[in-house]
């Protein structure tokens, strides 16, 4: 007679937390925008006295600081006041890394009506955020949704001024003569590398909407526009730029079609030997997996997205006719894939 494993107590604890997940997310939300750890400096507050600065009710804030403190988001002295911790600090607006948007973003509002929804992403493996809101998602967001819009638009320009110090430090572009940043967005990558190499030109390739919003470093005027060409286009549809170097980073996480064209593109328009650099977020071999699996999933949801693996971010680049080489780590979550296009 084979005898039923015990659940471990601490087991069945755990899954009751996970299962109250969106109540720590939603605690951090309200947090955000609230404004609490602005309000909270150096100096431990008590509950009325935050409460006072940011006009909640002293007893409710109390409830939503006990919460995060058990996900060391804050601490509680031992008279009751609440001081900062390492992760409340990065709520912040002017916490050099700050999360706050982030934050934000990954708990707007269209997010709730989604992820009950996954079930049925997982049996279809499609996103269900058309049927949800009768459009696809950046339709919706730029046309109905103008504050989470410009969440979002925060959200990544925080992440990629953040990144963008990492990646021109990792980068080695000695003798390159010029780069080009495909699907850079604000061009902040692009402008950590001009920085740093100061005889190098390079071309900003996005979005009409999106260019038009270019770091203000590359745009007429700014310190780098010199040396600047800003390229409105769709690299799904064309890349029209010529560089030494060619950088791709976090935007092969569309559908596998798209990534293809955009991969194939830029090898047309690339001369043979030139450097193409892909980086993304993995799924494995991160020490950041809680994270890009969540992530993984939103794209699933919204998009019908994923994140890769490495195997399959090789996989992707070979298929399109690329010479891969080595993959390197950029930061805790994003890694780079060094290849070349064939002569």
């Amino acid at each position: 007679m084979t005898t039923a494993p015990t659940t471990k107590p601490r087991d069945a604890m755990r899954l009751r937390e996970l299962v109250f997940g969106a109540a720590c997310a939603a605690a951090v939300r309200a947090t955000a925008r609230l404004g609490v750890a602005d309000a909270l400096d150096d100096t431990p507050l008590s509950a009325e006295d935050l409460a006072a600065a940011v006009k909640t009710d002293a007893r409710a804030l109390r409830r939503l600081l006990r919460a995060l403190t058990c996900y060391g988001v804050f601490s509680e002295e031992p008279d009751g006041r609440f001081a900062h911790t390492d992760m409340s600090r990065q709520l912040r607006e002017d916490d050099p890394q700050s999360l706050r948007w982030i934050a934000l973003w990954c708990t707007e509002p269209w997010t709730w009506a989604a992820w009950p929804r996954l079930d049925e992403a997982v049996r279809t493996g499609d996103s269900v955020f058309e049927d949800l809101f009768g459009k696809e998602f950046f339709p919706y967001l730029h046309e109905d949704a103008e504050e989470s819009a410009h969440v979002f638009n925060r959200a990544m320009t925080t992440s990629s001024v953040q990144s963008a110090r990492d990646v021109a430090e990792l980068l080695d572009l000695t003798g390159a003569a010029g780069v080009a940043d495909i699907g850079g967005g604000q061009g902040h990558v692009l402008a950590s590398l001009l920085e740093k190499y100061p005889g190098m030109r390079g071309t900003l390739l996005d979005l009409p909407g999106v260019v038009e919003r270019a770091d203000p470093r590359l745009r007429d005027g700014g310190a780098l526009a010199a040396r600047v060409d800003v390229v409105p286009g769709d690299c799904r549809e064309a890349v029209p730029v010529e560089a030494d170097v060619y950088i791709i980073k976090n935007i092969l996480e569309w559908d596998d079609e798209s990534t293809r064209r955009t991969l194939r593109n830029v090898i047309a328009a690339a001369r043979p030997g030139a450097r193409v650099v892909v980086i993304e977020n993995l799924v494995d071999d991160s020490p950041s997996m809680r994270f890009t699996t969540a992530m993984d999933l939103m794209l699933l949801l919204n998009v019908g997205g994923a994140k890769h693996t490495r195997a399959s971010m090789e996989s992707r680049m070979r298929e399109a006719g690329l010479v891969v080489g080595e993959v390197r780590p950029v930061n805790a979550y994003l890694h780079a894939f060094e290849s070349v296009v064939p002569g």
